[in-house]
C-alpha cells in the first residue's frame, strides 16, 4: 500500500462530490493508498468537512468518516517548518506530515501546494495527475 498525503481539498470533494478527488478517496477506501497525516491535518479535515457541510446543506453523517480517518490514517508527528515552504504558511502542514511519513506524494487541488512541484523531493500532484499515473487495472477499481 502506498501511503499519500491528501491535501483537504481532495478529501472534503472526495466526500461530498463524485469527480476525481472521489476516486482518490475511493483509493484509500479499497486499500489501494494509506493516509498518511498529523493531528493538525485531521483537525483541519474535521473543520473543513463541517463547514462544508454546513454551507451545502449537506446531510452526511460525518462521524463515520471522521472515525475511519482517525482509525485507519497513518499518524505521524511533524516537526514545523522554522520558515514557511508554502504561499499559504497553512499549507505547510502537509509538507511536514509528509516528510515525516517518508511519503513521495501529496494530492492536492490547492494550488500553494501544486505550484511548488516537488519540495523536498516529494512529487505534488493533482488527482488527475495522480489518477493518470495508475496502471489501467486500478483505475478500473475506481469507476
Amino acid at each position: 500500500m502506498t501511503p499519500v498525503v491528501m491535501d483537504t481539498g481532495v478529501l472534503v470533494a472526495g466526500i461530498f462530490w463524485r469527480s476525481e478527488p472521489h476516486k482518490c478517496v475511493k483509493a484509500w477506501l479499497l486499500g489501494m493508498v494509506s493516509l498518511v497525516l498529523s493531528e493538525a491535518i485531521y483537525r483541519e479535515y474535521d473543520r473543513t468537512l463541517h463547514r462544508v457541510k454546513a454551507n451545502e446543506g449537506f446531510d452526511t453523517d460525518l462521524e463515520p468518516w471522521l472515525a475511519l480517518i482517525r482509525k485507519s490514517g497513518q499518524w505521524v508527528t511533524p516537526t514545523s517548518f522554522e520558515e514557511t515552504v508554502c504561499r499559504d504558511p497553512n499549507d505547510d502542514i502537509m509538507i511536514e506530515a509528509a516528510l515525516a511519513g517518508r511519503v513521495g506524494t501529496i494530492i492536492a487541488r490547492d494550488p500553494d501546494l501544486t505550484v511548488l512541484q516537488r519540495p523536498f523531493g516529494i512529487r505534488v500532484v493533482t488527482p488527475r495527475q495522480w489518477l493518470a499515473k495508475l496502471p489501467r487495472e486500478s483505475r478500473r477499481r475506481l469507476d
